[in-house]
């Protein structure tokens, strides 16, 4: 099955709220081997709604709408839906009951607006949303199947969970995603590209996907089998040879980090690390800190933002900070090789320089 995800709201094109919602259902999709081809936002206006719906791809399958459903006037969706399916609108009587249960329970009044929260169009099959007032709704037109849901959340999450998800797969049998990810660091993306060109050929070549997932300092490799896990051992043996290609950059698969790599690195060597900050003002600390487990080779760190605390904890030449300047190679060697003999460690590591604007 290929789906679409349409994200309504003028919210998220002005970057006030993050489209988690999208990202949510292009897991929870691929999990079940169904395939999102096509992700758009746009405004909570008919015009906009209605444009969206009528250019969707040939081959889509599913359309999963979020937002724009509640109940104040901008909350369009529901009434452009209603006239995009040329349905009428009536009040449904189990999402009314719901609807009351709702505000009984919570010893709230019900106002005539949330009344109006159970006239839905009578075309649609009522998705039932037991977080919240919004029903969710189920339309079908020339074999594609709309689905539209409020943008709360885990209001929109509980929905596709009970309510859509069933009916998709009694419709839809889905072929797995299978996929890994292997971490690299130490290498840009054109570089490792140009030296992994071959490696790359032959994974395309077997029929498998391949993505270049770049973040600063990390670049990921992922590849995805649309057939499942019958294609592991094939992964799995690319991976080993790229182990042998490249074996100073990589650190770790799927959800491994490089706090998780250092952390294993010192428990196998028994050794033990600190931290001197001074431009990320205590996140390495965190970020090291974070691995459970990490008291057993994390020993502390010195916060020295400022450069008369350079000098006063880290130890750091104040004729080093004059000629060379905090930011600078000098002072970050000083930081370092102080801080591994005020904290006592094997290792240790300083960060000094410009925080971001």
């Amino acid at each position: 099955m290929k789906v679409e995800v349409l994200a309504i709201g003028d919210e998220l094109l002005i970057g006030q709220t993050v489209n988690t919602n999208a990202a949510w259902i292009g897991q929870e999709m691929s999990n079940r081997g169904y395939r999102v081809q096509r992700c758009l936002t746009i405004a909570d206006d008919q015009h906009s709604i209605i444009h969206a719906l009528d250019q969707i791809l040939p081959d889509t399958n599913c359309i999963i709408i979020t937002g724009g459903l509640g109940p104040t006037k901008d909350d369009l969706t529901k009434y452009t839906l209603a006239q995009y399916f040329e349905s009428p609108i009536a009040i449904h009587q189990a999402t009314l009951e719901q609807i009351e249960s709702f505000f009984a329970s919570r010893n709230k009044p019900m106002l005539e607006v949330n009344t109006q929260q159970a006239a839905l169009p009578t075309k649609a099959k009522i998705l039932k949303n037991r977080c919240g007032t919004a029903a969710g709704m189920w339309f079908e037109q020339r074999e594609v199947i709309f689905i539209s849901l409020p943008g709360v959340p885990y209001e929109m999450k509980t929905i596709m969970t009970e309510e859509a998800f069933p009916l998709l797969e009694e419709r839809y049998k889905g072929t797995t995603l299978y996929h890994k990810t292997i971490h690299t660091q130490g290498i840009g993306e054109s570089f490792l590209a140009d030296q992994i060109s071959d490696w790359e050929k032959r994974v395309r070549e077997a029929g498998l996907g391949l993505a270049y997932l770049p973040s600063p300092g990390i670049v990921k490799l992922r590849l995805s089998s649309y057939t499942g896990k019958e294609n592991e051992a094939q992964i799995s043996a690319f991976f080993k040879e790229l182990e042998s290609l490249i074996p100073e950059h990589i650190y770790g698969y799927d959800d491994s980090n490089l706090a998780a790599a250092l952390g294993a690195q010192l428990r196998a060597k028994k050794a033990t690390i600190g931290t001197v900050e001074s431009c990320t003002a205590g996140l390495l600390a965190k970020y090291i800190a974070g691995i459970s487990g990490s008291s057993a080779y994390y020993q502390g760190a010195l916060l020295t933002y400022s450069n008369s605390l350079k000098v006063k904890i880290a130890q750091v030449n104040a004729e080093t900070l004059a000629q060379y300047g905090a930011v600078s190679e000098q002072v970050a060697i000083e930081m370092a090789a102080n801080g591994r003999k005020i904290l006592g460690v094997d290792y240790c590591l300083s960060t000094t320089g410009v925080p971001p604007a």
